[in-house]
């Protein structure tokens, strides 16, 4: 599983280096998050149809009041609505671009979780499956070793353990200290089943 940094979650991206090489932390990062506010804003309806709506009342005024009261004359083939959306424009599409390279940021660190969770959910399964397989071979080997129900049982604990060890991250020293414990009692076990078969 990836580790957590230290600057944040895995679902904020990290910030872009600066021009003076500075780093923003994703959650003091205000200007991402409004550019990608901005941007979910400009894709809604509400705002298509109230741009439409300013747009038609500004060209109303503009051609049916007095000429004295026109502030963006037709005659002047509406200059100022022109220049007004021009800049609209222009602002629009880096803010747009943003959001979308925040939100690949996001998917990539997603996309990665998703492959590292794959890999332990496999390595597991790869591990249960060879413990299955030692189980079962202890179950057919009969011939050499008799099986109790207690001796199945210590077995099925300690597959168990060794399952939760691995989900919580057990460290090495007490991996290896609960699997000397486990061969000890196996070998304790081993010689009561000698001392056992000696005496029949």
């Amino acid at each position: 599983m990836a580790r957590r940094g230290g600057d944040g979650a895995f679902d904020a991206p990290r910030g872009r280096n600066s021009v003076l090489g500075r780093s923003s932390r994703p959650s003091n990062d205000t200007f991402g998050r409004f550019s990608e506010s901005f941007a979910r804003a400009m894709g809604t309806s509400g705002f298509l149809i109230g741009m439409s709506v300013v747009v038609v009342v500004w060209l109303l005024l503009n051609i049916f009041v007095p000429r004295e009261a026109q502030f963006d004359p037709a005659v002047t083939n509406f200059t100022l609505l022109t220049l007004i959306l021009s800049l609209q424009a222009s602002y629009a599409a880096p803010l747009i671009l943003l959001a979308q390279n925040r939100q690949d940021d996001r998917d990539r660190v997603q996309i990665e979780q998703d492959r590292q969770r794959a890999e332990r959910n496999l390595a597991d399964t790869e591990y249960l499956a060879r413990e299955i397989v030692a189980l079962r071979l202890a179950l057919t080997d009969l011939s050499r070793d008799v099986l109790t129900r207690d001796s199945l049982r210590d077995e099925l604990r300690a597959l168990l353990e060794d399952l939760d060890a691995r989900a919580t991250g057990e460290d090495a020293a007490a991996t290896e200290e609960r699997e000397r414990k486990r061969q000890r009692a196996e070998r304790r076990e081993q010689a009561e089943r000698k001392a056992a078969r000696e005496q029949q």
